[in-house]
């Protein structure tokens, strides 16, 4: 029998990730939303609905990506809304967080987020939402961006390597998180201080051994743990980006079993890249803090299954090619970033066949906790009735190798060139709303704006 919901579009697959099974099912989507679950794929619907077979394919809540650098206003030749969202689109990505730097300005005050919403109106293929910047002095801008629905805000304990977001001391820091108490707010660390090096054994600019050791492990150390007595100081939401010295484990599993509301994200590249296997010259891996011993890789993959770390992000910091020093090969005068949107699925799904890690791990990864995180768990992350209708159809079996010619981001540097990744995106959903189908994507922008509620508790 026909059924008599008037729904705009439905999703099938016999392996649709739900909350609780893996299971056939058929998502019923009205007005952008997912107005009904099925489980099953036997239901027969009016003629004229559009129905989207996934067949064998994973059908699975869209990515949400909490740590993306788009640059736009100000750095355009870096990056910019149109490329940044076509690449996330691409990578069965339907959210991205856009970062408060290296954008001109800076998103460190309430008219500049609002230039930089007035900025990406238009050109968005997933949505977007946005981190404010907590930088000496503007403690008085915070409150107003939190009713403008900003997803949070996000500081450096170190040059941020733009001049315009200044890092933060330790006054100012109280500050800051005096102004946050009592808010449903969220502070990021870039947790890196400076520390003394120490006679280094590697001087050759061009070999990568020589900038790791510019960056120790005792750098993030003493960040984490500045960052941990804060939130237990102040109990403000705090949260770690890009976590990369497994040596700070200690200090946040100490956190958490004290029940701080402390988070803590790492990055494809950790998780992927070693720093044995970085050739001299090859600047394209640089990226702070580094990349790390395979050694230290192991004990990240460890963290994450236990449940120490909590989330998997790209941390996309692209830049033009010059900025690369890819002609002299300079680790030290390099720009320090890893661009890879387009890839995070893929380089997740290569690894975790090889760890006996399944796709529930990279739901809840790679969209759960990322989209709590940023204040959207109330409409991204999972599938389930009353959230928005962010799928992605993807094939876990199929493999590809990353060419220049496939690479949607607008500078085609990455540490990824020529490798064979495993999962094949085949169609990303945003609202319901096909954004990209084996590559090619909607003639017209779907993306949209996404402000936090004020009342979110996530």
């Amino acid at each position: 029998m026909a059924s008599r919901v008037n729904f705009d579009k439905v999703v099938r697959g016999k392996r649709v990730v739900l909350p609780n099974e893996i299971c056939p099912a058929e998502i019923c989507i009205k007005d952008g939303v997912i107005a009904e679950i099925r489980k099953g794929n036997s239901s027969s619907f009016e003629a004229g609905l559009e129905v989207i077979d996934a067949g064998d394919l994973y059908v699975m809540p869209g990515v949400v990506d909490s740590h993306v650098h788009v640059n736009e206003p100000g750095r355009t030749e870096w990056e910019g809304y149109v490329t940044a969202t076509r690449a996330a689109a691409a990578g069965g990505i339907t959210t991205i967080v856009d970062m408060p730097l290296n954008s001109i300005p800076s998103t460190t005050t309430l008219d500049a987020f609002q230039t930089k919403m007035d900025t990406a109106r238009d050109k968005l293929h997933v949505d977007v939402a946005f981190w404010g910047g907590v930088v000496p002095g503007n403690q008085g801008e915070l409150q107003a961006m939190i009713a403008a629905g900003i997803s949070g805000f996000k500081c450096f304990l170190i040059h941020s390597g733009v001049d315009e977001f200044r890092h933060v001391t330790e006054p100012d820091l109280h500050t800051a998180m005096q102004a946050l108490q009592g808010t449903n707010s969220v502070l990021l660390f870039h947790a890196e201080v400076d520390q003394p090096i120490g006679t280094q054994t590697s001087t050759s600019p061009q070999v990568y051994e020589t900038f790791l050791q510019s960056r120790p492990k005792s750098m993030e150390n003493h960040a984490i743990q500045l960052v941990s007595d804060m939130c237990q100081q102040y109990g403000v939401r705090c949260h770690v980006v890009h976590l990369s010295s497994a040596e700070a484990l200690p200090i946040i599993r100490a956190a958490k079993q004290r029940g701080l509301p402390l988070t803590v994200e790492t990055c494809h590249h950790y998780l992927t890249l070693c720093a044995e296997d970085i050739p001299d010259r090859a600047t394209q891996f640089k990226c702070c803090p580094p990349v790390r011993e395979r050694s230290n890789q192991e004990q990240l993959w460890a963290a994450l299954k236990a449940g120490d770390i909590d989330m998997v992000v790209s941390d996309h910091s692209p830049c033009t090619a010059d900025l690369k020093l890819l002609g002299t090969g300079d680790f030290v005068a390099a720009w320090g970033g890893v661009a890879s949107v387009q890839f995070g699925l893929s380089l997740f799904w290569t690894n975790a066949a090889q760890r006996n890690l399944t796709v529930r791990d990279l739901v809840d990864w790679m969209c759960v906790t990322t989209s709590d995180l940023c204040g959207m768990g109330h409409r991204k992350g999972s599938l389930q009735v009353g959230k928005d209708a962010d799928l992605v159809i993807w094939d876990p079996d199929g493999s590809f190798t990353v060419t220049e010619d496939i690479i949607q981001h607008k500078n085609k540097v990455t540490p990824y060139l020529g490798k064979v990744l495993k999962g094949v995106v085949h169609r990303t959903l945003v609202r319901g709303n096909t954004v990209y189908h084996n590559g090619t994507f909607s003639s017209q922008p779907m993306g949209a704006i996404l402000l936090k509620p004020i009342t979110s508790a996530k």
